[in-house]
């Protein structure tokens, strides 16, 4: 049995949100053909997510000088604590599933909150004297939904402006994922009359990836 992170990133639902929309149909299909696997839903706007803040800073420098846990502030036993719970449990499961709109050419803010909890060394990757940065995640696979109203996928005009799903992926080769496919949700502010097509084109190819990721 695997364990599956269904990662969302976006305030609203599979109503008003066509990533949303598209990731709804990618997880229903992937529990439909792996009904044994556990998928654990993040709605990252309804989670403590603490910010790479002082205390989180403070604390991780304490730490690295041997000082005790219990010898951190209560704001940094609090955030650090949550920063390895999180990390913990991304690093615990095997599949990651993500799902986010295009804001200004990335993700929100809070994807990017949720990326640094879990940037952890020891945990996603490590350095070695001999061969520099190694990922730790070797054995996982990730997939990313992600939606814009305009064009950004490569091969686009303005591909070069969209800075979300490469930036995963770099975070996702980082860790060592080996695995990391994507589906571009796009077009529908550009050519709004082709927005039902597009949605519907995305959901095919949502349900087609789910049955063999």
């Amino acid at each position: 049995m695997a364990t599956v992170l269904f990662i969302t990133a976006h305030p609203g639902d599979h109503e008003t949100s066509y990533s949303m929309a598209v990731g709804k149909e990618f997880i229903q299909a992937y529990r439909s053909a792996n009904p044994e696997d556990e998928v654990v839903q993040l709605d990252l706007y309804r989670m403590d997510i603490p910010q790479l803040d002082a205390d989180v800073l403070n604390g991780w420098r304490k730490l690295g000088a041997g000082v005790s846990f219990q010898e951190l502030t209560n704001a940094e036993k609090t955030k650090v604590g949550r920063i390895g719970e999180l990390a913990d449990q991304f690093v615990a499961a095997d599949k990651y599933v993500w799902v986010s709109p295009t804001w200004n050419y990335s993700y929100p803010p809070v994807m990017k909150a949720y990326i640094d909890s879990v940037c952890i060394p020891g945990k996603t990757f490590k350095y070695m004297p001999d061969k520099g940065r190694v990922g730790l995640l070797s054995d996982k696979k990730a997939i990313h939904i992600q939606a814009s109203g305009s064009f950004l996928s490569p091969g686009s005009v303005d591909a070069d402006m969209e800075m979300g799903n490469r930036h995963l992926q770099v975070i996702m080769e980082f860790f060592g994922v080996p695995s990391f496919e994507r589906i571009f949700v796009e077009g529908m502010a550009a050519v709004p009359d082709q927005a039902t097509e597009i949605k519907g084109r995305a959901i095919q190819q949502a349900r087609e990836a789910a049955r063999t990721f």
